[in-house]
Order: structure tokens, then C-alpha cells, then sequence
């Protein structure tokens, strides 16, 4: 046999186009190639494995965000009839959730909810949220070593939350223990029976929580989020306590795992890039501008799940009405049609407008308190250390979450600076330069 026709016979083939390839440990570790080769060759692609098709080009992304339905939920009457009953719980949460409707619905909860929840509101709290991870992070810098997750990006906005939710603070533990189990739903497309029934009691007991939490906030009203959706009211509407309960789950969840990812993502991709952590450190006045990057580069929101309204043409394919259609917001993060060497970390990028926090009407609801939360940890982490580094002989290993790309844990040593670097003044009220930061 000729060498060539050794060569053709022992060249393995490429697998067949598919998001399932996320559930091999290796492509959820590093996901970027097969969303390159997805927007490359197939960038409107019908996925027989998921039902659904799948969208990667950073335009078609926004296409499908910003034109086709967020109402994706099924019924509990859908359930039913799948022989999925048990899960009608889930599903009658779920159905109250701005994250899943669409107008009038999504436009009227969303300007109940907004009252209480603006960017202005959540900037006066940047000095508080400063003095929580002044609290968190003191004996870790003096130990020179941590779990960025379990350590910092876990109780950081789970503290923040509680408080935003005006809720015990000693219910934070709890608070993201239910955040992480409900996670699982949004993040993942394959039905898990064994996450199924661990799901339901969690939505049983947040559920219970949040009405007790209601009815001492009328005995005993308390400031926070719970308060501000009771009594916000628009031309004599308001919430009820079903929605109130649902959109404070949402919420929370939200606000938990999106700031999480974000922080521990962040580091770690720092410390792949020596280079740019030191222009960090040298000019701490591109946190805001790092922060975006960040969020870009590897997006703590990975995908979404639209429902297409109407028979659509869409980069030359044919979507049918009522077919499912998963916007992949980290591959249009990645698309070279709109970010110059996408696949580039760099801290500087001008014209970063990135969709890690999604698009239009549903942009995220968290995304103003996820940016000052992820700005003061890596202005500590810039600050106050130095010589950052992974903890020998420890695996990266990633959260099977399809949706929500995260960390299970990130051990990091690192030397404590002892006489900080300055902040800068503008940082601390300059938001970002991103143009979507008043849309939260």
C-alpha cells in the first residue's frame, strides 16, 4: 500500500457536527474549536441529536435574541403529556419568569422588576461590596494561597444577594447551594432524571422560603429586593406573590452564577495570560475595560434556547415555526467577523460591545452588580498581589454545565503585596465602556 493510501485509510474523520460533543469532558474544557468549526462550516446548523438549531455567527446570535421567543417553557400540561408530570412544578416556577416570556408579559415584569433592581441603585452599593470582599479576601491574602471558587467567587455574591434580597445573611450558604441545583436546569439540554428529583426539592423549598420570607416582610418590612417587588407598583399593577417568588429565584440564581463564572473564569484566564495580568497591574485603570474582556473571552453564559415565531430564512437556512433555535453567545464572542484575533485575550479591546450578557429586552437583569462585583475582585487581586499562579498538581476541571461555563474549584498561590498599588479615582465610579451598562 502506497503511503498515500496509508495515510487516507489510517486519517481519522472529523465527528459529526453537534453541542452534544459538550457532554465529552475534553470539549467542555476547551469548547472554542468546536464552536469554530460550527461558525465555519455550518453557521446556521439543524443539530439531529438536539432537536434544535444551532446559531454561532455573532450577528445571527443577536437575530435570534432579539426577533424570536423567549417563551420556551413548557406547560405543566406539556409536561403531562410527555409523561414528564412530576416536573410541573418546575414548570409553573418557571412559566412566571421574565427570563421566559416574551411581550406584554416579559415588558410588564420587567418594568416592576426594574424599579428595584436599576444600575444607579446597585452603584451606590459599590463601597458596601468593597468592604465584604475586604472581609473575604484579607486572611486569604495572608495565607498566600486560595480557592478563588469556594474562597471568593462563591460567597462574594452569595453574601451580596442576600443582602440585595434583604434576607439573612447567614441564609447565603443556602442561597447558593439552591442557585447551583437550579443552574443545572438552565444550563443543560439533556433531561437528567437523577437532577430531575434533586431540582424539584429545590424548587419546593425555595419556594417556601421566599413565602416566608414575604410574610415577614409584612409584619416586618425590611429593605431589599423581596420589599422593593411588593411594593412596586406601575399605573395601579403589581406583582403577585407567585411572580414576586418566581423573579426573586430568577434573580438570585442569576446574580450568583453569572458573578461566580465570571471571577473564576477571570483569573484563570489572567494567569494564562502573564502578559496581560501585568498590564493590569501596571495600570489599574483598565479594570473596567479588562472586566469586558473577560466576560467576552470566556462568557460565564455560554448559550440560550429561542423559539423561532414564524417561518424564517436565517444565513440561507429555513426555520420553521415553533422550531427550537440555541443562540451560542460565546461563539459569537468568538466570531472574527466582528472581534479583530477573537481568539486573543487583550484587556485593551476597544468596540467591545460582547454578549455574554445576551441582548435587547433580555439583557441580563444582573449584569450591573455582576460588573462591580467582578471590577473590585480583580482590582484586589491586581492590587495585592503578585506572582500569581495555579496550585501544582491540582486539574482544571469544569462544572458539567453546558450553559453556564464555571470552575469546580481554582487553587491559586500567589504573593500578598504588601503596600497596594493605589486605585485610581476614576474607577471607582466608571462603570465601563460598554454601551450596554444603563440597558441592565
Amino acid at each position: 500500500m502506497s503511503a498515500n493510501l496509508r495515510s487516507i485509510s489510517t486519517h481519522k474523520p472529523e465527528p459529526p457536527l453537534s453541542l452534544y460533543h459538550l457532554l465529552d469532558p475534553e470539549v467542555l474544557a476547551n469548547p472554542y474549536p468546536l464552536y469554530r468549526r460550527l461558525r465555519t462550516e455550518s453557521p446556521v446548523h439543524w443539530d439531529p441529536y438536539l432537536h434544535a438549531w444551532v446559531v454561532t455567527r455573532y450577528d445571527d446570535v443577536i437575530t435570534v435574541l432579539h426577533r424570536f421567543s423567549a417563551n420556551r417553557t413548557p406547560t405543566p400540561e406539556q409536561f403531562a403529556a410527555m409523561g414528564l408530570a412530576e416536573l410541573s412544578p418546575l414548570a409553573q416556577l418557571m412559566t412566571k419568569q421574565m427570563l421566559f416570556m416574551d411581550a406584554p408579559d416579559h415588558t410588564r415584569l420587567r418594568s416592576l422588576a426594574s424599579m428595584a433592581f436599576t444600575p444607579a441603585r446597585v452603584e451606590a452599593l459599590r463601597a458596601h461590596i468593597r468592604e465584604i470582599l475586604d472581609t473575604l479576601i484579607e486572611p486569604l491574602l495572608q495565607a498566600g494561597a486560595m480557592d478563588v471558587i469556594n474562597d471568593l467567587a462563591a460567597p462574594l455574591p452569595a453574601i451580596v444577594t442576600a443582602e440585595m434580597l434583604g434576607v439573612p445573611i447567614s441564609d447565603c450558604d443556602q442561597l447558593k447551594a439552591w442557585s447551583a441545583d437550579f443552574a443545572e436546569v438552565l444550563g443543560n439540554f439533556q433531561h437528567n432524571p437523577d437532577r430531575a428529583s434533586r431540582t424539584l426539592k429545590c424548587v419546593e423549598e425555595m419556594t417556601a422560603y421566599f413565602h416566608d420570607a414575604i410574610r415577614k416582610q409584612k409584619s416586618h418590612p425590611r429593605e431589599g429586593l423581596i420589599n422593593s417587588f411588593m411594593t412596586a407598583e406601575i399605573d395601579g399593577d403589581s406583582l403577585t406573590e407567585e411572580e414576586i417568588i418566581a423573579n426573586c429565584i430568577v434573580t438570585m440564581v442569576g446574580g450568583q452564577e453569572t458573578t461566580t463564572n465570571l471571577i473564576g473564569n477571570g483569573v484563570l484566564s489572567l494567569i494564562k495570560n502573564p502578559d496581560e495580568t501585568q498590564r493590569l497591574r501596571d495600570d489599574l485603570s483598565l479594570i473596567p475595560s479588562a472586566v469586558e474582556e473577560l466576560l467576552r473571552y470566556e462568557s460565564p453564559s455560554q448559550q440560550t434556547a429561542r423559539i423561532c415565531p414564524e417561518d424564517t430564512e436565517l444565513g440561507g437556512k429555513s426555520i420553521r415555526k415553533g422550531q427550537a433555535v440555541i443562540a451560542v453567545m460565546a461563539a459569537g464572542n468568538r466570531d472574527p467577523e466582528r472581534f479583530a484575533d477573537p481568539d486573543r485575550l487583550d484587556i485593551t479591546r476597544a468596540d467591545n460591545r460582547h454578549l455574554a450578557f445576551g441582548w435587547a429586552s433580555h439583557f441580563c437583569f444582573g449584569a450591573a452588580l455582576a460588573r462591580i462585583e467582578g471590577q473590585l475582585v480583580f482590582e484586589a487581586i491586581a492590587s495585592r498581589t503578585s506572582n500569581l499562579a495555579l496550585a501544582p498538581n491540582r486539574p482544571i476541571v469544569w462544572r458539567e454545565n453546558l450553559g453556564l461555563r464555571g470552575l469546580t474549584e481554582l487553587l491559586v498561590t500567589f504573593d500578598q503585596e504588601l503596600a497596594p498599588r493605589p486605585v485610581p479615582l476614576q474607577t471607582e465610579n466608571r462603570s465601563n465602556g460598554c454601551p450596554f451598562h444603563n440597558a441592565a
